[in-house]
């Protein structure tokens, strides 16, 4: 055995100055044996040579201890062990079935559970990905001898040295395990389970010749992956084949944690969302919702530090006494977010950019209110200064079709010819007491006649760009740059149908509409505003849980800390600052 001197190694450590690099951190779930917790060397040694700093984390019996630790790591592997207990997917037991690990199962499903809702990178090996498909909707064979149908079978539980491959297996095209390992390549292989239904938000990427799934990755653009040999155990006898599969889910977590750490230090807003039209379903902003896209939880697990609640008012008749009840209407929706807020922990509504930056460093989220539609007003101007004493901070000239204030995009008679006289005076009195303008849903001739008499920068606070989605809802590239000569912010959408213009839309989309907003407008006016519960949303980027994953996109695409601070929130606070200095209620002197 090589000696060891203490002293030479601290020597080392100690003759130079702390490095300030960062390693990203991997929790890998222990297994739980007679002595308690273990886990076999070569998890964390492929782990090390990936690059990672490995930790294990034990079966904990608190489950709020284990959201606590998966808050503070950048990437989860669940490592093997024992069979998992088939009544997680609604079977009894058969006579094939092994031995099970209770403790183990109920802590590795919730974890993959949890790691799942704030985009935490997951590599799952043998029964790591059993583990991933019965935490995520699927099931697991539990005996393939006896289970699995197929005219042959091919032994799974070999008695080959761990490092030993013994079966080929075959990978989809295109798929990652296939980018990583090619479409065809040898395995080890030491198991009689195997996932039997891999559910709906995992796919299938690999099977061995007689059919057992081998490999599954995320159908929602995560970064999740199992595989259902022994990958790690290569590295213990000096083979590197299986190291792609570490250094991408390493990569992974480094991307995650660098993502995280750009979103503790700056300010994040959404600058629309509609979750008040899903209060009416139970929908309540201190629970975790499975029919809302924004809630307190999404907000943390996606690091979403302020969101723009708009109190949404379809277009409807116009005369004094249904203007009455649009008004009534929206009095009772900014009433119901105030008072949900009100109800709830570590929230609190902001009005003024010094009420986001007071609360993120208190670690408290913010929500602001907004008007979606002028028709709340009706025709009495009073309304507006009304709305910005009790915190509103931008409203919706209008929605589809045209008001009392102006004509718009869609479903437009041109009644105006853009702002009406009415429509005129509501700008100026936004002006004055410090209500940004928001011009989304807005015809083209309303946009440019209110950049023309607007004294105060303007915001489109959810359009995303007409040149790659030909909708009237979007602004064309000459709508884009009048709005950032005249200091204003076009907010990206999520909404499919401002993506594109057939076929399903993708986080991939939403980030091709931000790059090339950027592009004609500059990184100083442009910002993020999802349409979320108002039919935002697209596959990988489907709530506000990920925004984690939006920003890693991001930087993928070149955008440094500076310009997504600017783009994350910087841009309409400073549009909102200009709108709000010197007016009636500025910086935040609204009643709330």
């Amino acid at each position: 055995m090589k000696s060891f001197d203490i002293n030479a190694t601290y020597s080392e450590i100690t003759a130079h100055y702390p490095s300030h690099r960062a390693y990203p951190l991997i929790g890998i779930m222990g297994n739980f044996g007679d002595k308690g917790c273990e886990l076999a060397e070569a998890y964390y040694r492929s782990i090390e040579v990936a690059g990672g700093i490995p930790i294990v984390i034990p079966p904990v019996d608190n489950p709020f201890h284990l959201y606590n630790l998966l808050s503070r790591i950048d990437g989860l592997m669940l490592s093997g062990g024992a069979d998992v207990n088939p009544l997680f997917w609604g079977e009894d037991p058969l006579p094939g079935l092994g031995g099970i690990n209770s403790m183990r199962d109920k802590v590795d499903l919730l974890a993959v559970r949890l790691a799942y809702d704030c985009g935490l990178p997951m590599l799952g090996i043998c029964r790591g990905i059993q583990v991933l498909a019965t935490a995520l909707g699927g099931s697991v064979y539990q005996d393939i001898a006896t289970e699995h149908d197929g005219d042959y079978l091919i032994k799974h539980s070999q008695n080959a040295p761990r490092h030993t491959p013994t079966h080929r297996v075959q990978a989809e095209e295109g798929s990652l395990v296939a980018q990583l390992l090619g479409t065809e390549f040898v395995v080890n292989s030491f198991h009689h389970q195997s996932v039997k239904d891999s559910g709906p938000k995992l796919r299938i990427t690999a099977r061995s010749a007689d059919g057992v799934i081998e490999a599954v990755e995320s159908n929602e653009m995560k970064s999740i992956m199992g595989v259902q040999w022994h990958p790690e155990s290569f590295i213990m006898n000096g083979d590197r084949r299986m190291m792609p599969l570490f250094q991408h889910f390493v990569d992974e977590a480094e991307a995650y944690r660098k993502a995280r750490e750009v979103h503790r230090r700056v300010l994040t807003l959404d600058s629309h969302c509609d979750t008040p039209m899903v209060f009416d379903q139970g929908v309540v902003l201190s629970q975790r919702n499975t029919n809302s896209c924004v809630d307190l939880y999404k907000m943390y697990d996606g690091a979403l530090d302020a969101a723009v609640m708009a109190a949404y008012l379809p277009q409807k008749g116009r005369s004094d006494a249904e203007l009455l009840v649009a008004t009534t209407y929206a009095d009772s929706i900014l009433e119901e977010i105030r008072r949900q807020v009100q109800a709830s922990h570590g929230v609190q509504i902001a009005s003024a950019p010094k009420d986001l930056f007071n609360n993120k460093m208190l670690n408290r989220k913010s929500i602001m209110l907004g008007i979606e539609n002028g028709y709340a007003i009706g025709k009495d101007l009073s309304n507006i200064e009304r709305y910005r004493r009790e915190g509103v901070v931008y409203m919706t000239l209008c929605h589809n079709g045209d008001n009392d204030i102006c004509d718009s995009a869609s479903r437009s008679n041109r009644e105006h010819g853009g702002l009406s006289e009415f429509g005129r005076q509501v700008v100026a009195e936004m002006n004055r007491v410090g209500m940004m303008i928001d011009l989304s849903h807005a015809s083209e001739e309303t946009f440019y006649q209110t950049l023309e008499l607007s004294t105060r920068p303007v915001i489109c606070s959810h359009s995303s760009a007409r040149a790659l989605c030909n909708h009237p809802r979007n602004l064309t590239d000459d709508q884009v740059r009048a709005l950032a000569e005249k200091g204003g912010v076009v907010q990206a959408t999520f909404y499919e149908g401002f993506l594109v213009e057939s076929g399903e839309a993708t986080i991939d989309d939403a980030v091709r509409h931000i790059m090339h907003l950027i592009n004609v407008a500059g990184i100083d006016h442009v910002g993020i505003g999802s349409d979320f519960d108002g039919d935002g949303g697209v596959r990988g980027l489907q709530t506000a849980a990920d925004y984690l994953t939006l920003t890693r996109r991001l930087m993928a695409e070149g955008l440094n800390e500076r310009s997504l601070r600017k783009l994350w929130g910087g841009n309409f606070v400073r549009v909102m600052s200009r709108a709000q200095y010197n007016t009636l209620f500025q910086y935040g002197d609204a009643e709330q």
